[in-house]
């Protein structure tokens, strides 16, 4: 058993758990190990494993801490006390099947609820309906034994409320996860499988009669007249429960039907339990999936939501979570043994390709909220419900990856938009996101020094000096072909474009780390600039500038402009200054009669001009601190930060609107906060830091995660009804800025 950990808190999950394959034994191995990358060290998991029997005892993980055979009534009782003997595990999470645990209708559980001490959440895999006295019995004393039950669909939901009699404020749903993939069609992965002149239809999971299988077969013949090259691929060891009490009968039905209707070059087994990679990889490579269960009642289908958030249109009969998730613009649902209603379907999808394509990413895009990290987070707000301890947690934050910085970077520059995960060359370059990018690569190449983050630092660092212009401000749009976009740069304020590249530029003139050669360039283009005497009569783009100049006098020792950039520095924050004066008042501590874009810059830049003029200027400390205490108590709501919506912003008088939450704005509160911690060293601010920035891990109002572990990007936007999952530039540099700097 691993020692405990002082100060370590733990959740235990009771469930099957790998080597021993089952269905729940894998839900529980991906949900643990993403609650673990999400929580662990502060909160970690660990695992109970049922057993089948005495004699099985599969060679488990260190992280599985005891072990139930499911048939022994003593063991549940045993392991319950064994658990409250430790004072780390705060929680219990049971994952429930009623065939994992022993008994009629699995009550061997019982014993071990009846003895455990602290909280319990039970996640109901399956739900009845029309229960029978002793199997309502059962449920009903799991339910109330437990703080929430969790179920993975809205109608399970509403039969343990009809059926079951259970408080509906007792029970979450929490959908089945999936793992983060990047969407793309089957091509790539048909050809690395030798298949690319095949059109694939595919099924997986444990082999058992409930399949349905037969019927998909028995459908092909129809099928294959009009679309020879079809390949059916059966996916999966057969059940080791089904093995064990009747060998390979049903897998042998199969292939004899197979061979009977001559369809041995259509259909391919794999009659094996496949690592996760090799089993995803079957899921790209495939056109069509099948769902083909018999039984209706059937709450939740793994294999069905690995295929939807693969991104795959689906044929399924009509069982409980097809009829809530297959809805027409994700598949077709078919009656239960109707080989001619699959044959139908199928070829319907075949003779579309664009409705295919369209379902295809239609799946992708309504299961985003189902990734596993976007499930451990919902588990663990449900866990924080039951022990309110775990609230204050810090959560883990990812590891930083530049991947998708330079799939966006060509020779030029950062490419500004992006269709999902891919470039959009034709959206050209912005010195807005060049600027970005300049400041997140120093920040980076500063903290790690590898050469491919150099080499993007000067890239950006050209593109800024080729858009400089002679009156010493900055062209911002450029298309694809590098020419400047002479209408664009015309008919739109190059204000807030030319004081962010300065803010980039002094990031790279004062950067220790950066050869000499390259901050040189960066000083010169900057001073080229200062030379021409502009000025900015923006707020946004005054602040910009504020902090471009206080930076450069931070951390360039020498005398040249220096007088000149202070005198600057003093005028622009003062003009800052004045703004607030002439608009604020007692209850809008504000310097705007609005709330519009990157808010936080604004207190930031007097905060950071105080740090230069400590002694001399004091009243821009107590203005930057008003206005980012006016700023918090308008965009916190219970420790969650709640940014102002881009779609109408905040109007003095009037509500505030929610969406569209922009990563600029997490991104821009993380620096300002991150500025009032270091003049002040309140502690407080660290704290509001760290919780402005979990907005990209999911404490948001659609408590989804923003950030693409998958590829190191940021999503552009959150909605009121769904998330922009395009990933480009401005995003994933807000998101990369906030991150290294926290």
């Amino acid at each position: 058993m691993p020692a405990i950990r002082k100060n370590r808190n733990l959740v235990a999950f009771l469930s099957t758990f790998p080597p021993r394959e089952c269905g729940i034994a894998t839900f529980t191995e991906d949900l643990s190990s993403a609650f673990r990358e999400l929580f662990s060290p502060s909160v970690d998991a660990r695992i109970v494993a049922m057993n089948l029997d005495e004699v099985s005892q599969p060679n488990y993980p260190r992280s599985v801490i005891s072990r139930i055979n499911q048939n022994n009534i003593s063991d549940y009782s045993r392991v319950a006390r064994e658990l409250n003997s430790r004072p780390d595990i705060k929680l219990i999470n049971i994952q429930h099947e009623f065939g994992i645990f022993g008994g009629r209708w699995g009550e061997n559980l019982l014993a071990f609820m009846e003895n455990i001490e602290m909280p319990i959440i039970t996640t109901f895999h399956s739900v009845l309906p029309n229960p029978e006295i002793k199997l309502k019995q059962v449920v009903n004393r799991i339910a109330a034994r437990s703080a929430f039950t969790v179920v993975m669909t809205k109608r399970s939901r509403d039969i343990l409320i009809a059926d079951y009699t259970i408080d509906k404020k007792k029970i979450r749903i929490i959908p089945h996860g999936i793992h983060p993939l990047i969407f793309s069609n089957s091509e790539k992965s048909k050809k690395i499988l030798g298949l690319s002149d095949k059109t694939i239809l595919s099924t997986f999971g444990l082999l058992n009669r409930e399949k349905g299988i037969e019927y998909v077969i028995e459908a092909l013949p129809d099928v294959i007249k009009k679309f020879p090259n079809i390949l059916f691929l059966i996916i999966g060891a057969t059940h080791p429960i089904v093995l064990k009490k009747e060998g390979e009968r049903y897998r042998n039905f199969l292939e004899k039907k197979v061979y009977g209707l001559g369809l041995a070059g259509h259909v391919k087994f794999y009659n094996r339990y496949l690592e996760l990679q090799e089993l995803l990889g079957f899921l790209k490579a495939t056109d069509i999936y099948v769902s083909p269960s018999l039984n209706p009642n059937q709450a939740v289908s793994g294999t069905m939501s690995y295929a939807l958030g693969t991104g795959r249109p689906l044929v399924s009969t009509s069982f409980a979570q097809a009829k809530e998730d297959i809805t027409p613009n994700v598949g077709v649902l078919v009656e239960f043994k109707k080989p001619e209603e699959y044959a139908k379907a199928i070829l319907m999808l075949l003779e579309n390709p664009q409705l295919r394509a369209r379902m295809s990413q239609n799946a992708y895009f309504m299961t985003r909220n189902m990734t596993w990290p976007n499930v451990a987070l919902a588990y663990m707000r449900v866990f924080s419900e039951a022990m309110p301890l775990f609230n204050d947690q810090e959560r883990n934050l990812p590891r930083i990856k530049f991947s998708h910085l330079a799939k966006l970077t060509d020779q030029f520059g950062i490419i500004q938009f992006a269709k999902l995960t891919e470039p959009d060359p034709a959206s050209g370059y912005t010195a807005d996101d060049n600027a970005r990018a300049l400041i997140a690569s120093c920040l980076a190449y500063e903290k790690y020094k590898t050469p491919s983050l150099l080499r993007l630092a000067e890239k950006y660092l050209s593109f800024l000096k080729y858009v400089s212009r002679d009156d010493g401000y900055f062209d911002n749009y450029v298309n694809i072909d590098r020419t400047k976009n002479i209408e664009a740069n015309r008919n739109e304020n190059m204000q807030d474009a030319s004081a962010r590249t300065l803010w980039a530029l002094a990031f790279a003139a004062t950067s220790k780390s950066l050869p000499l050669q390259t901050r040189e360039l960066a000083q010169k283009t900057f001073l080229a600039s200062i030379r021409k005497n502009i000025s900015f009569t923006h707020a946004r783009s005054s602040a910009f500038f504020i902090k471009a100049l206080s930076l450069w006098l931070s951390g360039m020792t020498g005398k040249t402009d220096r007088a000149k950039i202070e005198k600057m520095l003093i005028r622009h924050t003062e003009a800052l200054v004045a703004s607030y004066k002439n608009n604020s008042d007692a209850e809008w501590q504000w310097f705007e009669h609005e709330l519009t874009y990157a808010n936080a810059i604004l207190p930031d830049a007097l905060l950071s001009a105080y740090l230069i003029r400590r002694k001399q200027n004091f009243e821009w400390l107590e203005i930057g601190k008003s206005t980012l205490e006016f700023l918090i108590s308008k965009t916190f709501e219970n420790m969650m930060y709640v940014p102002v919506g881009q779609k109408e912003w905040y109007k003095r008088g009037k509500a505030k609107t929610l969406y569209d939450q922009q990563p600029e704005e997490p991104s821009a509160m993380v620096q300002a906060l991150k500025t009032m911690y270091t003049a002040t060293k309140d502690n407080r601010y660290r704290k509001l830091m760290c919780r402005t920035f979990y907005w990209f891990l999911g404490d948001n109002t659609r408590n989804q995660i923003m950030y693409d572990a998958t590829t190191g990007g940021c999503y552009d936007g959150l909605g009121r009804r769904q998330i922009n999952l395009n990933e480009g530039a401005e995003s994933t540099l807000s998101y990369l800025i906030a991150r290294l700097i926290l």
